[in-house]
């Protein structure tokens, strides 16, 4: 009697989901997890929580969107509350799981957890397969080089094929019947309920509420991701995506797919093979390949972030040489405020933190100022982007902010954007500065100078 277990992490769906299906084929009996980990909410990320706000937010819509389809075959969703080893070994002990299934990970800290679980659990058959990227890991070229840079990768991987999804509805209609119900007693709102209470208030309110600000339309959950996807492929926004791309602000300017595709709603082949079928039937253009381009280096991003392992969190990264820089606290907390004497970058910084979400554009120029400008250790501003973003995925945030301060996939070592003729390109009347208030709160970088006299609010010295 195969009683097993599946435990949902970066793969909130129940379409095109590999790691479930295999486990779903050998199951008698199977039940349904979360865990939540309170460690999440403590600032011990470079003085940041790993999960903020905005982004608990959406996971939160996500499970409850998960446990509505599950209840619709007769199972549930149960959340579990603590370190994800000790609650997990627990649950099987206790339930006598004898199969476990999971999606693979390519962050560090992800597959050490699934490794040790693997270890404590000898008596127990683990599946897990690749849910979260376009290619299996057999169709990659192997060796150093291999991802030396997107460009090489790129071409590589494009002449590769990508396995079609599957359909759901097989093995939807014959699930596995579920555990006893006095097996599985934890409920999602029992669950959320006792979370809530224990959490800090800033993240209570986005439990049960949904965002209101005019341009935050991010709704959790696989039915809404889908939607999102029928939506974007149905209107005329892929026509142009090259040309609007870089585009500050809009809600159809860019795909919008990230935050989906971070908690794992959607599948990236999901969007490949919806991308595939609008060339076919409607356009293909640059704007079409364009799509894909990204999606690419989103792919990449997953493959760089497995082979590097701890590096990517490490300060030199791939580098040769450790970078110059330093932390320079009244510098950084300005940035994070979005009170630095850059308007784009504050503008850029308050869209950030209203809504949980920036341009990729914008990413880039406020990234460049915090090397570049304020000279302050990278992984910092990587830290508060993972605790800010809605979309936070541990492969592109910690492989793009390596990359733009030269420790990582960039074989031209960093980037350094003028602030003045981004300014210039993207927001020459100044539209996006005045919407997000770039200029109200704009002050000097210290407020003391070298001889650490203070300086007046205007900037100048006295002699």
């Amino acid at each position: 009697m195969k009683k097993a277990l599946y435990w949902f992490t970066n793969d909130l769906r129940l379409q095109d989901n590999m790691s479930l299906s295999s486990l779903l084929m050998q199951s008698d009996s199977i039940a349904f997890v979360y865990v939540l980990d309170p460690r999440w909410f403590k600032q011990n990320n470079y003085q940041h929580k790993r999960v903020g706000e905005h982004r608990f937010r959406f996971i939160v819509e996500s499970l409850r969107d998960l446990d509505a389809q599950l209840r619709s075959f007769g199972h549930h969703l149960t959340v579990l509350h603590g370190e994800p080893v000790a609650e997990l070994l627990h649950f099987v002990s206790h339930q006598g799981i004898n199969l476990l299934g999971c999606a693979s990970q390519v962050g560090w800290n992800e597959r050490r957890v699934w490794q040790y679980l693997v270890q404590q659990l000898p008596q127990v058959d683990c599946i897990s397969r690749w849910n979260s990227t376009l290619f299996e890991p057999e169709q990659l070229e192997r060796g150093e080089d291999a991802l030396a840079s997107f460009s090489r990768f790129r071409k590589q991987v494009e002449q590769q094929p990508i396995t079609p999804v599957s359909p759901c509805k097989i093995w939807l209609d014959t699930l596995p019947p579920p555990l006893a119900a006095e097996e599985t007693s934890q409920q999602l709102d029992t669950v959320l309920h006792e979370y809530r209470g224990s959490m800090a208030a800033s993240c209570q309110r986005y439990a049960d509420t949904r965002l209101t600000h005019e341009d935050e339309h991010f709704i959790g959950g696989e039915r809404a991701a889908l939607l999102h996807l029928e939506r974007y492929f149905t209107s005329q926004a892929p026509e142009s995506y090259k040309q609007t791309r870089n585009d500050l602000d809009g809600w159809s300017t860019s795909t919008k797919f990230s935050p989906y595709l971070a908690v794992g709603n959607v599948s990236p082949r999901q969007i490949w093979q919806r991308l595939d079928r609008y060339q076919k039937e409607c356009l293909k253009n640059e704007s079409t390949y364009w799509i894909g381009f990204e999606l690419l280096w989103r792919e990449y991003f997953q493959w760089w972030a497995l082979a590097q392992k701890s590096r990517l969190f490490a300060l030199q990264g791939s580098a040769a040489t450790r970078p110059l820089t330093s932390y320079y606290g009244e510098r950084f907390i300005k940035w994070c405020q979005g009170c630095t004497p850059y308007p784009l970058v504050n503008a850029c910084m308050h869209q950030l933190n209203a809504t949980g979400f920036m341009s990729n554009r914008g990413r880039q120029i406020v990234a460049s100022c915090l090397v570049n400008e304020l000279s302050i250790d990278w992984r910092y501003g990587a830290a508060y982007f993972q605790q800010q973003l809605i979309d936070y995925d541990v492969a592109s945030n910690w492989g793009n902010w390596q990359y733009i301060a030269g420790v990582g996939a960039d074989p031209r070592g960093g980037r350094h954007f003028n602030l003045a003729k981004q300014t210039q390109l993207y927001d020459a009347n100044e539209a996006f500065i005045n919407k997000w208030h770039g200029k109200h709160q704009a002050e000097p970088l210290d407020s003391v100078d070298a001889a650490d006299w203070p300086i007046p609010a205007d900037g100048s010295h006295h002699d």
